[in-house]
């Protein structure tokens, strides 16, 4: 089946990911591609990091033990590993191969900043880091990003050595306010972008938190990423599970878009049926190979509060044609 529209038409690779029996994926909220075209898996489940060769091989796994819960993980061009581990409260930096090389985590305990899990919206100040960040990226010049998350309304930015350099933002809907900042991302300029989910929109910084500019109608963000001519591509979860445990059907689906670097919708794809069948399709995050396929992990189970049938992916990998 064809998706997307224009000069973007994809088909899924149906059985893409080939996991030994023994490999559960559980769900996956994160997913990367380093510079051998390997794909990095975040996993809910006893080996959080699987990895692929770019046909769906299985490789290695590793991260026994070290994650409260996975939630989110970028590569970076050297290709060392930031996971993302939210309810752990902390970010941790890795080899390829599991070798822990830097923690960032509260020096004074988690903050108060009026946040009972797991309703974000009690989120009632902003704080120092972290409470239950959610994404991870690096500039061109290496310092590191944190969006902060669940329970906080934050951005923070270190130094590549994990030193921080400044803070910004505070809960709301104004500008350079969050309502759930989930992802973040940074272009080849050095501009920072957000994914405010619940503001259902994405923002965009300067390298020192001053706010440039937003894309208004985007479908509860997630997570972010760009190919080689700057279009962006976001995995937007919708509306349809995001109050209460009954599917809201008078919400917009999830889908995927693409978007030119000013934010236009140049394609975007949901289920054949978001309505019906399709409503469990749940984009968490997304990456790129170097050959421009896309691959989509989905949180199929937490998000749609377990009515996901067993059966519902968990990953996705879409070629263009």
């Amino acid at each position: 089946m064809k998706l997307g529209s224009g000069q973007f038409i994809f088909e899924e690779v149906e059985g893409w990911a080939k996991p030994p029996l023994e490999c559960k994926l559980g769900e996956v909220p994160g997913i990367a591609v380093d510079s051998q075209d390997r794909v990095y898996a975040f996993c809910r489940a006893e080996n959080p990091v699987v990895i692929f060769d770019r046909d769906g091989n299985y490789l290695n796994s590793w991260g026994q033990g070290l994650f409260t819960r996975p939630h989110m993980i970028f590569i970076a061009p050297d290709d060392s590993v930031y996971c993302v581990d939210d309810q752990g409260h902390r970010i941790k930096k890795f080899t390829p191969n599991g070798e822990l090389l830097m923690t960032l985590q509260p020096q004074d305990g988690v903050p108060d900043t009026g946040y009972v899990p797991p309703d974000h919206l009690d989120v009632l100040r902003s704080g120092p880091p972290f409470n239950t960040p959610t994404d991870v990226a690096l500039s061109p010049q290496g310092e590191i990003y944190v969006s902060d998350g669940y329970g906080n309304s934050r951005v923070h930015k270190y130094t590549s050595d994990g030193d921080l350099l400044l803070s910004w933002g505070e809960p709301g809907s104004q500008a350079s306010e969050f309502n759930l900042p989930h992802g973040v991302y940074v272009d080849s300029e050095g501009r920072v972008y957000i994914a405010d989910r619940t503001n259902c929109r994405i923002q965009i910084f300067s390298d020192q938190g001053t706010f440039i500019g937003q894309w208004d109608e985007v479908w509860w963000p997630n997570s972010l990423c760009q190919d080689n001519e700057r279009n962006f591509y976001v995995a937007e979860l919708g509306g349809i599970f995001i109050a209460g445990e009954k599917a809201r059907l008078d919400e917009p689906a999830a889908r995927m878009t693409i978007r030119s670097p000013e934010g236009e919708i140049l394609s975007e794809w949901s289920e054949e049926d978001p309505y019906g069948e399709g409503r469990f399709f749940s984009p968490h995050s997304v990456a790129l190979d170097s050959r421009g396929d896309i691959y989509v992990g989905q949180v199929t189970f937490s998000y749609t509060k377990g009515q996901a049938p067993p059966s519902s992916k968990v990953l996705t990998k879409y070629v263009r044609r």
